[in-house]
């Protein structure tokens, strides 16, 4: 049965491209550091970011399973739309902070919320079995918003000569988003939970069910080291990303081709180009997704040889910017990106492998947690060392490490059934 191209599959669609129409994405480094920030600064301020998520995430599913899916969606682009104008008119640390925790709020209240209403909605069509296919098509939607945001962008700094304007333009899409959210159905709230005693008590009793499920799961050698095998891939990933862009600046600096332009111009046209063709290479892998857990025969064997592949790149991008190779570095990056979008619904489909149906959620929940931890020590230790030894070495010691770590976290077989 094909998947139903109807006027929700459309606006899940619009959704993901709208959501991923984030103009400070490829520039969100040079923002920070136009702003007069320090590396560690910034790393700070993406490990606030990412403990404020994680932490609020239960809370925050407690609100929306008691008050409504979609009330969670606005509340949660009401709070993006903060923290933007915060981002965009008051330049300083302490301020940006808040805007951060802001952020965390629209990222908590909004990502297993929709997750959970596409869900809802193929529960009700009677098609949950295509929910990979399904969430692929959604999520190519989503990188290909990223793509166009990525130009967007570019033309948005060629002509205004400053990153801040891209906070501003963000908040466009992210009203649109607000009217898509009320144009959702009521039946995709779900079932509304009746808090008895109060959200505070319903909020205590979800904690403690976590957290004995969450011990039970720790306790389990094999499922531990996929857990977390998933997530330091994840935080090595995120947490050195974003210094692809000074790296690109450098680059751009360095070209002997337009140079009747200014720096900052020939930045934007570099990074927002790169990062057109890097987020059309995710779309089309998040779009095959599907297609590649289908084909592949140990799901294992796989997400080893791509964590292997990934910490070599991260490696050699980190080192071959510091030698001054920086296309080399450029490469290595997109590559990376493409292979981290095809390995996630690999790991994804070995956890599921371990993780009885019933207490999913709560083992992916683990290995978010567990990937918040690493990336809020990693981040400020990779800021650190690019304040003092250069982008390019902090990419490569964190390269290093996950060669280290390429070794102590190898998965295997047991207890594992391969797909046919």
């Amino acid at each position: 049965m094909a998947i139903p191209k109807d006027l929700m599959y459309h606006k899940f669609r619009a959704y993901g491209f709208l959501k991923n129409l984030r103009f400070f994405d490829p520039f969100i480094i040079l923002f920070f550091r136009e702003m007069g920030l320090s590396f560690l600064e910034i790393g700070v301020l993406f490990s606030v970011r990412e403990i404020s998520t994680n932490f609020l995430e239960i809370p925050t599913g407690v609100l929306a399973d008691s008050y409504g899916r979609r009330k969670s969606m606005l509340a949660a682009f009401a709070s993006y739309l903060i923290a933007f104008a915060i981002f965009y008119a008051f330049p300083h640390f302490m301020l940006y902070i808040v805007a951060m925790i802001l952020f965390a709020f629209g990222e908590a209240f909004r990502s297993g919320t929709h997750k959970a209403m596409i869900l809802e909605y193929l529960r009700i069509k009677g098609i949950a079995d295509k929910k990979v296919e399904y969430y692929g098509h959604t999520r190519a939607a989503s990188q290909f918003g990223s793509a166009i945001a990525a130009l967007i962008a570019a033309g948005l700094v060629f002509h205004s000569g400053s990153y801040r304007i891209v906070f501003l333009a963000s908040m466009v899409p992210y009203v649109l988003e607000l009217f898509l959210m009320a144009s959702y159905p009521k039946v995709l709230d779900g079932e509304l939970i009746h808090v008895e005693g109060g959200w505070v008590k319903k909020l205590g009793q979800r904690i403690g069910y976590t957290t004995k499920e969450s011990i039970r799961m720790l306790r389990r050698i094999d499922l531990l080291r996929g857990l977390l095998n998933g997530a330091s891939f994840d935080a090595l990933f995120k947490s050195t990303k974003d210094y692809l862009q000074p790296i690109l600046q450098s680059q751009a600096v360095a070209l002997p081709v337009l140079i009747s332009l200014s720096t900052d111009k020939r930045t934007a046209l570099i990074v927002g180009g790169l990062y057109f063709f890097i987020y059309l290479g995710t779309s089309y892998a998040a779009s095959h997704a599907g297609t590649v857990v289908g084909r592949v025969r140990s799901l294992p064997r796989t997400a080893n040889f791509i964590y292997l592949a990934g910490a070599v790149l991260l490696a050699g991008a980190g080192l071959s910017a510091w030698k001054d190779l920086r296309w080399i570095a450029i490469v290595a990056f997109l590559v990376l990106y493409v292979l981290q979008n095809l390995r996630r619904p690999v790991m994804v489909g070995y956890l599921a492998e371990l993780i009885p149906q019933r207490t999913m959620a709560t083992g992916l929940s683990v290995e978010s947690q567990l990937r918040t931890l690493i990336m809020a020590g990693l981040a400020p230790i990779v800021g650190m060392l690019a304040d003092r030894f250069g982008v390019g070495l902090a990419v490569g010691v964190i390269g290093l490490i996950g060669l280290v770590l390429t070794w102590l976290l190898h998965i295997n077989e047991t207890h594992v059934r391969t797909p046919v």
